[in-house]
């Protein structure tokens, strides 16, 4: 025989998964998002190179605050993941252009 407490224990513990997921999600596909933010913006605007990496760094952090926000607001923490990868690739992207571009075509 199956106690209606059973249910709700289980139903507790796909929550807390639920949660922990998009937290995870959120300190690191955020700290990453941020950090592929900084250094795409430091490699590409048109500014001294110092001014430019204090851009790409102050962006950074309100890319980390709002890929935040964003995640927990997603309807599942897949979707998290998906849209934050989403909106990685082409700031990898332009991070690779960027250092190709001041390598003199040459990438490591």
């Amino acid at each position: 025989m199956i106690l209606a407490g059973q249910y709700l224990k289980a139903d507790r513990f796909a929550r807390a998964v639920e949660i922990a997921a998009r937290a995870i999600a959120a300190i690191l596909g955020g700290y990453g998002l941020a950090v592929l933010c900084s250094v795409a913006l430091a490699m590409v605007l048109p500014m001294a190179r110092a001014d430019a990496v204090l851009t790409g760094m102050l962006a950074g952090l309100a890319v980390h605050a709002g890929s935040a926000i964003w995640v927990f607001a997603a309807s599942s923490a897949a979707r998290a993941w998906v849209g934050l990868l989403v909106a990685a690739v082409p700031l990898a992207a332009t991070a690779m252009l960027g250092l190709w571009r001041t390598t003199g075509g040459m990438l490591p």
